[in-house]
């Protein structure tokens, strides 16, 4: 192996060990969130409001994020926006204990700017990773949050009522993994851009954003995560109203999260295999697939498999999309490119995790399933529209 690749395996290997810290502590909180948020809100209909304050949180700084690593480099900027989640999580378990629902959304707000950066890291093997090995890279980076969907609820189980009051402990649980993120991001050697490139703009976001293959896949890449968030985020709140126990919200909340980054193994292979848009459209029809699986009972046995095959969807989509996205810019352009998608990621996500609240709480279950299908829809229909338009065009 020459030295070249050696380095390369030993960035994925550590972005991979980063994203495992990231999912644990984002596990933690998609476990935990609407619950605490459910025991201190002054209604019902605001228990997922600090599920979204944690999503707004990342569409704030996931722009600014990226300009910045763009100036200081990816390495110092990845350490320092990891840090931001020692304050975001202090915050949240002061506001536990204070019992102030404000200040847990301000809390979870501020740690929504450290997921932000950890968002980057599958971009950051993209761009160390030569073209054929991209994809691959891209999904083993992933692929270490299937670490992050074990040990994440694992530990809130084990930490929820450790301190009091409840969940507590769980929020403070997580900035021991921050710190091993910063521990692992000191030993990674990433290039910075050269002065030419940080200096340069490259063409228009408009202009970037107008080619059928970036606009596909952010539209891709966001309405997938946007519904996997939206069916997710309920899911607890489902559970616990169909009498099933916290135990049980943990463990399909872990089992879904583990099917989100355990494809991540294989998919790479089958997206240099089949093409990204055939595995993409298999993603879009995993979710179809998982939602009437959720339709057809309340049992915790549908509540697992649909939030499996969830997670499965949301891997083929969210991996295809982003490397799809890689194709489509300049060294110059990633930070606007980049940062562009991964705003309306979180936009989708803020807008899913708000509605997913309000109508699980108000309409059912049922109805936050039925709402999910013609956002998926969509997805099927850009997919097949791009298939169709790179057809023509290599003809």
């Amino acid at each position: 192996m020459t030295s070249t690749a050696s380095n390369t395996h030993r960035n994925v290997g550590l972005l991979a060990a980063c994203q495992a810290m990231l999912f644990t502590n984002n596990a933690t909180l998609i476990a935990i969130n609407g619950l605490a948020g459910l025991a201190l809100a002054p209604t019902a209909t605001l228990a997922t409001l600090p599920v979204t304050c944690w999503v707004v949180g990342g569409a704030v700084a996931t722009m600014p994020a990226s300009q910045y690593m763009k100036k200081v480099g990816r390495k110092a900027g990845l350490m320092q926006g990891a840090s931001i989640g020692i304050i975001g999580a202090l915050l949240c378990a002061f506001a536990v204990w204070q019992a102030s629902f404000w200040l847990l959304c301000f809390g979870t707000l501020v740690f929504g700017g450290c997921n932000a950066f950890g968002q980057y890291y599958r971009f950051v093997a993209a761009e160390v990773a030569p073209p054929d090995f991209r994809a691959t890279a891209v999904s083993l980076v992933l692929a270490g949050g299937l670490v992050g969907g074990i040990l994440g609820p694992t530990a809130s189980r084990v930490t929820v009522d450790l301190v009091q009051p409840k969940f507590a402990g769980a929020y403070l649980a997580l900035i021991v993994f921050v710190l091993v993120t910063i521990a692992i991001l000191s030993r990674i050697r990433i290039p910075d851009l050269s002065a030419a490139e940080q200096a340069a703009s490259g063409r228009p976001l408009a202009e970037i954003a107008a080619q059928p293959k970036y606009a596909v896949a952010v539209l891709s890449a966001a309405i997938g995560y946007g519904v996997m968030n939206f069916l997710m985020t309920s899911t607890p709140l489902a559970m616990r109203v169909c009498g099933h126990p916290y135990g049980d919200a943990a463990f399909v909340i872990s089992s879904h999260v583990v099917a989100m980054f355990a494809p991540s193994f294989v998919t790479g292979g089958l997206i240099k295999r089949l093409g990204v848009i055939p595995v993409m459209l298999a993603g879009a029809a995993l979710n179809l697939v998982a939602i009437g699986t959720a339709l057809a009972g309340v049992d915790v046995a549908y509540f697992w498999w649909s939030m499996v095959l969830l997670g499965v969807g949301w891997n083929f989509l969210y991996i295809g999309g982003t490397t799809l996205l890689t194709t489509t810019y300049r060294p110059e352009e990633r930070a606007k490119a980049q940062g562009a998608n991964e705003f309306a990621i979180f936009a989708m996500m803020t807008l899913s995790s708000l509605g997913s609240g309000a109508i699980v709480t108000n309409a059912g279950w049922d109805k936050v399933n039925y709402a999910a299908v013609p956002l998926v829809a969509v997805v099927v229909a850009a997919l097949l529209f791009l298939s169709v338009n790179l057809k023509q065009a290599r003809a």
